[in-house]
């Protein structure tokens, strides 16, 4: 690399980080005292470890393993690691004012070390944890969310009416399936061509209006719709709506969200559809010949194009971004909500864990599901049509909804 591309990186870098840390601390300061140190909901750490998270990993990838520094308030490690202690063991963390003195000493320590860090063979890690640091903001605003759940929706502008269930056919032939930029993670990793055939995908994510006409049908209380296993998980758990249901005109045209990979699966098969897989997903997001990073091409998102880093601070109407649609017409694959596929969570050909094992190579278990294509509150750095999340299909507390697939035949 020229002088001259190493200074850019180290300015573009510069900016990323300071941009996303920003996000973080304007969410910091939005938590309220009491609901810092609580843990909300069993399968959630405290909103208060998660700030501290970010910072311990910060300084443990950066300051301990590039820079050699030693380990900074070394009596933390176990309670900030994400190996250390069981979720429900988190809450006695230390002041807000520590962690967030914690955040900045770090912070600064880092940016000292990015003047003179040799970026050439360290810009993969440093892009990671910003994606790590934005994976969390997102997490913590779930937790927000069911802390404080939001009123209602104020009146948005107009938009022309959705044709609800409208189905775009993709073509049967062969596209490349994941990333190897940069900023991938390990396991978007490595690219492959996939040969898929014709299949048919909805142009919007499902609405609110139109789930509820599952559950006007009685779509919860009918076996039929349902698996055995996603049956027998709504019967213990005594579930008859999504968890954010909000039942009014409002959102009719916004998608469901609050929705398990159940709830979706059953709602598919009322509609006579099913879920996509992920790389039926992935083609409809990324266009065929030209494999786009983004539904619109390859610019970064800007704010007319999807619903993202809480810019307006809930869903928005399936329709509300043109020009975000992909090449094959699709509305929302980026942004508003998170979409459940029906594929479950596992390795591409050649994959190599990245920077640890535990980040993704210990969930290909065969119990988790994919999701794709980001939420309102997903930060810019993670937002991508071959970003892969994944969650345990009983899963309901993430912004998550879906769009609906058929086969050709």
């Amino acid at each position: 690399m020229t002088l001259a591309s190493v200074q850019f990186l180290k300015e573009s870098l510069f900016n990323d980080l300071q941009a996303c840390r920003d996000r973080t601390s304007k969410l910091l300061a939005t938590i309220p005292s009491e609901l810092f140190f609580l843990q909300i909901h069993p399968d959630f750490s405290p909103m208060g470890w998660h700030f501290a998270h970010i910072a311990y990993t910060e300084a443990f990838w950066i300051l301990e393993k590039l820079a050699h520094h030693p380990s900074l308030f070394p009596q933390y490690r176990r309670l900030f690691a994400a190996d250390g202690l069981p979720k429900s063991e988190r809450q006695k963390l230390p002041s807000i004012e520590f962690v967030q003195d914690y955040l900045e000493i770090v912070r600064s320590k880092v940016l000292y070390y990015l003047e003179t860090a040799p970026l050439a063979n360290q810009i993969r890690l440093w892009k990671w944890l910003i994606q790590h640091e934005s994976q969390h903001n997102e997490t913590i605003c779930y937790l927000l969310q069911l802390a404080e759940p939001k009123g209602s929706y104020p009146k948005a502008k107009s938009h022309p009416i959705p044709n609800l269930g409208e189905m775009v056919k993709i073509a049967a032939g062969e596209f490349i399936v994941g990333n190897e930029g940069i900023e991938a993670q390990d396991n978007e990793r490595s690219c492959y061509l996939l040969d898929l055939e014709t299949y048919w995908i909805d142009i919007y994510p499902v609405t609110c209006s139109q789930y509820r006409e599952f559950i006007l049908s009685q779509g919860y209380q009918r076996k039929e719709f349902w698996s055995p296993d996603g049956w027998q998980w709504k019967e213990n758990n005594l579930i008859s709506q999504p968890l954010y249901w909000s039942d009014t005109p409002e959102t009719d045209y916004h998608p469901v969200y609050g929705v398990s990979w159940y709830e979706a699966q059953a709602y598919a098969k009322f509609a006579l559809k099913r879920l996509p897989t992920e790389t039926e997903w992935e083609k409809a997001a990324s266009g065929n010949s030209q494999k786009r990073s983004y539904p619109w091409g390859n610019q970064h998102p800007l704010s007319t194009q999807c619903n993202f880093d809480t810019l307006i601070g809930h869903t928005t109407p399936v329709n509300a971004y043109p020009e975000g649609q992909s090449a094959y017409g699709c509305y929302d694959l980026l942004g508003n909500v998170w979409e459940w596929t029906d594929s479950w969570f596992g390795g591409y050909p050649n994959f190599t864990p990245y920077p640890y094992r535990e980040y993704s190579q210990v969930y290909f278990d065969n119990q988790h599901r994919v999701l794709r294509g980001g939420s309102w509150v997903t930060r810019p750095w993670v937002l991508r049509n071959s970003f892969r999340n994944w969650y345990y299909p009983t899963v309901r507390e993430i912004f998550a909804g879906f769009r609906c697939a058929k086969s050709e035949d």
